[in-house]
């Protein structure tokens, strides 16, 4: 018998949410160890809140939202509220039951910079690395570091001199006027020393190698331990030269484990040759930590082979090898918080709150690996 194409919906539903979920999907894992984790957050939560006025968004679901908006590369919170109110996984994984009103997005945002300005995000990678069925999985002993680009959400034309106040641009000396007349930057000398972005000071001009163009722009940095390629700690800073190699010694510093008999373990770094320099290399070894590095032996623009400090004494054991193998993988962790996690240009500005929307995407990264590492047999 043919059934009736019926177009009245039920008036009232009987079906929990979590009965909608299979149970082996992916997010069921994650949900559940991400629990776990903002339940030890409550006290920094609690710090970071009034105790009186309005209740606001519950902290928990904000995160768990954010969550989603990387897991799922949705590109705008006003879009995530959207897919919110229609999407019963979105709604059983934030913890908004299907007869809730999903949030406004301008009080969502209003929500978040807060979180972002409590360093929730760091608290929140640390909680998730030290979780029980997740520090298992991480190396004690060896590690890899790197650094890419982050564009700021600052356009060229807002690099101006220093001097140059008011923010009205070179009207006179380009013609026309307006927050976006046409510029004319051929023969102009521009540095981060005479110039600024007037929409992002903290933005700085780089650019990553010879032949590449110069942007407005963040560094990024990554600490993995090269078990599993769980990111063990992140952090953004100004982009410079020497950037990269300060990062490296500030993560290892923080993030390497304890011995057992309270002094420092000796752990291996692994590196590009973008590392290998002299003072890095000493300063590595006299902090107990072997320079895994990449050997940088090419030719300089004069003609002379750079002097290394990655000798024999490294070079011959074959963990040296095995560390060069496994560094390329934090490129994974790039890739994946760039072109997923829509990090290939911030959306925010400032320093702190760049760095708070890097350390949550290298947080997600963490969780999207989980399901299958744990459910891996040992």
């Amino acid at each position: 018998m043919r059934g009736e194409d019926e177009k009245s919906g039920s008036l009232f539903s009987y079906v929990d949410l979590e009965d909608r979920v299979p149970s082996r999907h992916p997010l069921r894992l994650i949900r559940e160890i991400t629990n776990e984790v903002l339940a030890s957050m409550s006290s920094k939560f609690t710090a970071a809140y009034a105790p009186i006025g309005r209740p606001s968004i519950a902290p928990e679901k904000l995160l768990r939202a954010l969550l989603l908006q990387a897991f799922y590369s949705i590109r705008s919170e006003r879009q995530l509220m959207e897919q919110l109110d229609f999407n019963l996984l979105y709604r059983w994984f934030v913890g908004l039951g299907i007869d809730e009103t999903v949030w406004d997005a301008t009080v969502f945002c209003k929500n978040r910079d807060r979180l972002l300005e409590a360093e929730i995000a760091a608290t929140f990678l640390t909680g998730i690395i030290s979780h029980k069925r997740v520090s298992r999985l991480l190396s004690r002993d060896h590690f890899s570091v790197d650094g890419t680009l982050i564009d700021a959400w600052a356009s060229m034309k807002s690099f101006q001199p220093k001097a140059q106040t008011g923010g009205g641009g070179d009207a006179d000396e380009n013609g026309g006027g307006g927050r976006n007349q046409e510029r004319n930057f051929h023969g102009q000398k521009r540095s981060n020393e005479s110039h600024a972005s007037s929409t992002d000071p903290e933005a700085r001009l780089f650019r990553k190698g010879n032949g590449k163009e110069s942007r407005l722009c963040y560094m990024g940095h990554a600490f993995m331990e090269n078990r599993n390629g769980l990111v063990v700690g992140g952090m953004i800073t100004t982009a410079s030269g020497t950037a990269e190699r300060e990062a490296a010694l500030e993560l290892t510093d923080e993030h390497r484990p304890v011995a057992s008999a309270g002094g420092q373990r000796r752990i291996t770094l692994g590196g590009d040759k973008g590392y290998d320099v002299a003072a890095f290399v000493e300063d590595l070894r006299e902090r107990k930590v072997t320079p895994h590095i990449a050997v940088q032996d090419h030719l300089t623009k004069t003609g002379k082979r750079r002097k290394t400090k990655i000798d024999g004494r490294t070079t011959r054991h074959p963990g040296y090898a095995i560390s060069q193998h496994c560094r390329k993988r934090i490129e994974e962790i790039f890739g994946w918080v760039k072109q997923s996690a829509g990090l290939r240009q911030s959306k925010f500005r400032g320093r702190d709150r760049v760095n708070a929307q890097f350390t949550l995407a290298l947080a997600a990264y963490n969780l999207i690996r989980l399901p299958k590492l744990l459910e891996a047999p040992p």
